[in-house]
């Protein structure tokens, strides 16, 4: 009897000391991973576009987890292929906001998936974060209460650089316009005609491809007779080649000034040996010599992605650029809001002073009333060489 009352008397301090015992042998990664989430082309012919956001979002978050992560928690990346449908693209965006609890939801290429996604954002409070789709209306979305940031291009931007080369580098006088017959090419019908009509400029036309054309002829031929001296396109990567295809056709020569969309795919593979006629812009491209963070982010890439051996490999350089930037710039709002609750993290965007990113210092990118971190300035353009996006020599 008088054992048992003496180890009854014990077994509290015995069963506490073999609790702590097991909270010692709990793994240090505790912590509950913060949650980013990717709704991007993963498969069709814009699948290049999806890997690259994955790559530049990867090594990122490499760099965030080996660096302690976000607010002391591992950083972790879940996708969904969105299949350039903006339909599947806004129940993916939706699993992941509420299934999956992501802090921050990255869009990809296509500006029609991200034009549906970005009410839903808005209306769950999840900051979206746009790291390809140009389309201007996607930030500047009209919300009061507005959750949608970019690192990447905008269309009426875009646009006027694209008129300003086309006039300056290629005696453009009367384009024609060629526009993938979406929501994207309606964003930037607008832009080119506000840019035209700036500077007094007439053109020979607006024709609308689709990304099931297998033959654009017809339209070339219009704009052709309507006395077109360059073309103003845009288009992902299926069009955009069948337009050069055509052109080959018809034997016509016209220079042809493209927004980014056949840097998103097998462009070069598609359009075939004339490929390189086509001038796109982008926002970064590695080169043999690049900044020491360039180097560097080249470096992680080689190493975590072994099939990885040339510049060639790392096209599209602007997708990982563009990634690889958005996913620093949440990390440091995140910090900033020191929480994940999703009006806080929007708030730490504002928040953030400056990052020294792969493109650009950045210095106070974001405000209420400025969601776009890049602008006219941060554009160069590029050509497809033997497979590789190359800057074009001024």
């Amino acid at each position: 009897m008088f054992k048992l009352s003496r180890f009854l008397r014990q077994w509290p301090k015995a069963a506490a000391i073999g609790t702590l015992g097991l909270l010692l042998q709990t793994p240090a990664h505790a912590e509950e991973p913060i949650k980013i989430g990717l709704v991007a082309a993963l498969s069709g012919q814009s699948a290049k576009s999806g890997e690259a956001l994955t790559r530049g979002l990867s090594v990122a978050i490499d760099e965030l987890n080996a660096a302690g992560g976000i607010l002391g928690r591992p950083v972790e990346l879940i996708r969904r292929d969105d299949e350039s449908n903006p339909a599947k693209g806004m129940l993916a965006a939706r699993e992941l906001i509420q299934r999956e609890k992501v802090t921050v939801l990255f869009g990809g290429l296509d500006t029609p998936v991200s034009l549906a996604i970005v009410p839903l954002a808005n209306q769950l409070k999840v900051p979206f974060m746009g790291v390809w789709a140009a389309g201007t209306g996607i930030t500047r979305n009209g919300a009061k209460d507005n959750y949608v940031f970019r690192v990447s291009a905008v269309d009426e931007l875009v646009d006027e650089a694209l008129v300003d080369y086309g006039v300056k580098q290629q005696g453009m006088q009367k384009p024609g316009m060629i526009l993938v017959n979406n929501p994207w090419g309606e964003s930037n019908e607008a832009g080119f005609r506000a840019a035209l009509e700036k500077r007094g400029m007439p053109y020979a036309g607006i024709e609308r491809i689709e990304d099931s054309d297998l033959d654009v002829v017809p339209q070339l031929t219009r704009l052709k007779r309507a006395g077109a001296d360059a073309l103003l396109m845009v288009g992902n990567v299926g069009p955009s080649a069948q337009v050069v295809k055509s052109l080959d056709r018809m034997g016509w020569d016209v220079p042809v000034i493209s927004h980014w969309g056949p840097a998103g795919g097998r462009f070069s593979e598609l359009a075939g040996p004339n490929a390189s006629r086509v001038h796109f812009i982008q926002t970064y491209v590695f080169g043999e010599q690049n900044s020491a963070k360039g180097d560097a982010v080249m470096a992680a890439l080689k190493q975590r992605y072994p099939e990885i051996k040339s510049l060639a490999d790392v096209t599209p350089a602007v997708g990982i650029a563009n990634a690889y930037d958005g996913m620093h710039l949440a990390a440091l709002a995140i910090e900033k809001a020191g929480s994940v609750k999703g009006s806080e993290v929007r708030d730490g965007f504002y928040a953030i002073e400056q990052y020294d990113g792969l493109i650009k210092p950045y210095r106070k990118p974001f405000s209420p009333d400025q969601h776009d971190a890049l602008g006219p300035d941060d554009y160069l353009f590029t050509q497809f060489v033997d497979g590789q996006i190359v800057p074009l020599q001024p």
